[in-house]
């Protein structure tokens, strides 16, 4: 490149010099996710932007799942536009995601300066992700559907809950099993459903700063309105209530109807929090 900067990706000796800019640097996007973000280091579609051997800005767009992936990171040295930076770096990213054939990238964000960014950059804000919340006094009526058993989830459960959670997702949401096992080491409660043949739903709950967070919610496709997902909730807040946690929030899509459904059912209201979900569509399907 022109003025001594270069983009080359990120390797594992670069992992400080990125920390200090998630930590001191004012714009910093990053994906809620599971995985801290120099945690990804080593992964494709992770560059940096250097000049004169320091990093001036970063991106990071690894995947876990075919297809799609998020935009994990973004930041900047504040001496260096974040118009500048996004646009060299995610120029260079596009020619390498192409490589991997057809992928849609996606992003949440609520920082105004990067939703401008992804905008210019021709992303699509598609849908919005909805804040729902459940407090005490709004306990659901629910009841075990006949043949489920509902208990705590263990480490063994974790293939097959991953199992069920590709089942139950589209690619963009789905957790694989290495996120699952994060989640799962930062559950506050974490559940099964079972049947005789083994496990057919799961909830994994996190703490928050307002009580606990249901972060995720799956049931097998051919054993969705039964019940299940509602035998979930109930019991999670049952043993929620036991822990003296009188509030639990939720995030689901805009357009996803039956979840929305689901959560009122059960005594959860849309908050006025919402996240604007936007996407990018590169290359074609590979043969």
């Amino acid at each position: 490149m022109t003025d001594n900067y270069q983009v080359r990706p990120a390797l594992a000796y670069d992992r400080q010099e990125i920390a200090n800019l998630m930590f001191f640097e004012q714009h910093v996007h990053r994906h809620l996710d599971w995985k801290h973000p120099v945690d990804w280091l080593g992964s494709p579609f992770y560059w940096v932007l250097e000049r004169n051997a320091k990093i001036m800005a970063v991106l990071a767009c690894p995947q876990d799942q075919k297809g799609t992936t998020w935009v994990r990171l973004f930041t900047h040295v504040e001496r260096f536009s974040a118009e500048e930076a996004w646009q060299i770096l995610w120029e260079n990213a596009k020619l390498d995601l192409e490589q991997s054939g057809k992928i849609t990238v996606s992003a949440i964000t609520l920082q105004h300066w990067m939703q401008t960014l992804l905008q210019q950059s021709g992303f699509v804000n598609e849908e919005q992700i909805l804040m729902m919340s459940w407090e005490e006094e709004e306990r659901p009526k629910w009841n075990l559907p006949k043949g489920i058993a509902i208990r705590t989830m263990n480490e063994a459960d974790l293939p097959r809950v991953a199992g069920v959670d590709a089942e139950a997702f589209l690619p963009l949401w789905r957790n694989p099993l290495s996120m699952l096992k994060q989640a799962y080491g930062q559950a506050v409660i974490a559940s099964v459903a079972e049947t005789r043949e083994g496990i057919v739903g799961y909830q994994i709950s996190t703490h928050s700063p307002f009580g606990a967070h249901l972060a995720r919610l799956a049931v097998q496709p051919e054993m969705q309105r039964r019940g299940i997902a509602s035998a979930l909730i109930g019991d999670l807040i049952n043993e929620l209530l036991a822990k003296d946690i009188s509030q639990l929030s939720v995030n689901t899509q805009s357009k996803n109807e039956r979840s929305i459904a689901l959560y009122a059912k059960n005594g959860f209201k849309r908050t006025e929090e919402e996240y604007p979900l936007y996407s990018f569509q590169i290359g074609k399907e590979t043969s």
